[in-house]
C-alpha cells in the first residue's frame, strides 16, 4: 500500500447524521426554483422503511427501498382542501449504501442526489418518467 492510497481499516460507515449533511449538500445544490417548489417538504433519514410502509408498497425485502414520498403531491392540492398532513421526503440509509457498494461506479453524494431529486419529484406530482428526463437535463 502506498501513502496515496486510503486506509480503509479506519474508515466506518456515514451516520444519519452524515447522511443529513450530504442530503442537505444535495439540496443545496439543486437549481433555485427546484428548491423554492419543493416548499415545505420535511426530509428525514432513516436506515430503513418500516415494515408498514414496506407492505403498502408491496416489498418484502427492506433493501429495495431507497426514499420515498409520503403527503398530497402539489398537483393534487387545492386552495379548499384541509390541512394536509405534512409532505415529507424520506432517504433510508442502509439502502442507499447498498446500492453505493454495488454500483461501485458513482460516488454517495451522487446516489443521495438521485433519490433527492426523485423524491422531491414526487411532491411535484411528476411521474418517474417527469423526473428522470428532468435528472438527465441536471447532468
Amino acid at each position: 500500500m502506498t501513502d496515496a492510497e486510503p486506509a480503509w481499516t479506519d474508515q466506518t460507515a456515514p451516520s444519519l447524521d452524515d447522511f443529513a449533511r450530504l442530503a442537505e449538500a444535495a439540496f443545496a445544490g439543486l437549481p433555485e426554483g427546484f428548491r423554492a417548489f419543493a416548499g415545505d417538504v420535511e426530509f428525514r433519514i432513516l436506515d430503513f422503511a418500516d415494515p408498514e410502509t414496506l407492505s403498502e408498497m408491496g416489498m418484502q425485502d427492506p433493501f429495495e427501498l431507497t426514499g420515498l414520498y409520503h403527503g398530497v403531491d402539489l398537483s393534487q392540492r387545492t386552495g379548499f382542501d384541509p390541512s394536509p398532513t405534512p409532505s415529507r421526503v424520506y432517504l433510508y440509509r442502509r439502502p442507499i449504501l447498498d446500492e453505493w457498494c454495488e454500483r461501485g461506479d458513482v460516488g454517495l453524494s451522487e446516489i443521495i442526489a438521485h433519490v433527492l431529486i426523485h423524491e422531491i419529484g414526487h411532491h411535484f406530482g411528476l411521474s418517474d418518467d417527469d423526473i428522470d428526463a428532468i435528472e438527465d437535463g441536471l447532468r
